[in-house]
């Protein structure tokens, strides 16, 4: 008996260890399901995905374990029909599978929260808390992850403006307009986010970052690219029938190129850029039937020096 109960011991040991290490390895392949670090931030919300995949694939191979074990080795003989023995409820065996997830329920929102506080993802609520003495910061990446030059060098400044349906990019030390949002890696940027009519997100996939802009209300938000390369830019709100089109190409490049894309920019005349929204629309306007909801009309294309 006493045998017994060792080895049930070590294959519970042993079957324990064989899941940590299986749950390990699944949370380190979250990595390869996301677009690469294109920002220092991203390295926030890999890791908190990571950590999320991990607890989840220990906890269903858990159970799972256990429900096969159970079938596997103490089922009932064939043919026998006998109720099984009347066990009565185990007080502690309750509170500790009652503790467990509560404490982590409490570790995830823990995680959780002190990733968003580092984001600094602001968003509506930014409205609520403009009194606030505890207001959240805008996005920061910890300092071990981002490159060094990138803390010494002078924050690269950029307003934004988004509307209906529109991105328009303006470098005011240059005084520039662009629909291409060009930055430069391993700098930190600062953004003055503005909508011009309803609520947008300003969501780039590849940063990790996702910040509401609410009409009438400038938000600066910070970050930092660090991976060169194009990206994509996209509405992550609902802001009308064009709402589709309203995209627009982020590229990240070393500082060196940047520079010569702003002094390139700056000697050209500014122009009305293409803009599918308008485009569309003024279509669908000069058919003789007339298909489809009433919408509004998309603001007139913007002037800019680069239009990407």
């Amino acid at each position: 008996m006493k045998i017994q109960k060792i080895l049930n011991i070590l294959t519970l040991l042993t079957g324990a260890i064989a899941i940590t290490v299986i749950s390990l390895w699944i949370g380190k392949q979250a990595y390869s399901w996301l677009p690469p670090q294109a920002a220092a931030e991203s390295k926030l919300i890999d890791d908190l995905i990571s950590f999320l995949v991990t607890l989840g694939a220990f906890i269903f191979l858990g159970v799972t374990s256990s429900l096969m074990y159970s079938v596997i080795f103490h089922r009932a003989v064939k043919d026998d029909f006998t109720d099984g023995p009347p066990i009565e409820g185990n007080v502690t065996l309750e509170v500790v599978w009652t503790a467990i997830p509560i404490l982590l329920v409490f570790w995830i929102a823990s995680y959780s929260y002190q990733v968003y506080e580092q984001m600094g993802i602001q968003g509506p609520s930014e409205m609520v808390h403009l009194h606030n003495p505890l207001g959240m910061q805008s996005a920061y990446a910890d300092p071990k992850d981002t490159p060094a030059n990138a803390l010494a060098e002078p924050v690269e400044k950029i307003d934004v403006l988004a509307k209906q349906w529109a991105w328009v990019f303006h470098y005011p030390e240059r005084d520039i307009t662009s629909t291409e949002l060009h930055l430069p890696s391993d700098r930190r940027i600062r953004l003055a986010l503005k909508s011009q009519d309803v609520l947008h997100g300003f969501y780039i996939p590849a940063f990790r970052l996702k910040q509401d802009i609410i009409p009438n209300h400038a938000i600066d938000f910070e970050f930092t690219p660090i991976r060169p390369g194009k990206y994509r830019l996209t509405d992550s709100q609902y802001s009308g029938t064009y709402f589709a089109t309203m995209q627009a190409n982020v590229i990240v490049e070393s500082p060196e190129d940047y520079q010569q894309w702003l002094a390139q920019a700056a000697t050209q005349e500014p122009t009305p850029a293409k803009n599918q929204a308008a485009a569309e629309y003024a279509q669908t306007s000069h058919q003789s039937v007339q298909t489809g909801w009433v919408t509004v009309p998309p603001a007139a294309p913007p002037l800019v020096n680069s239009p990407g």
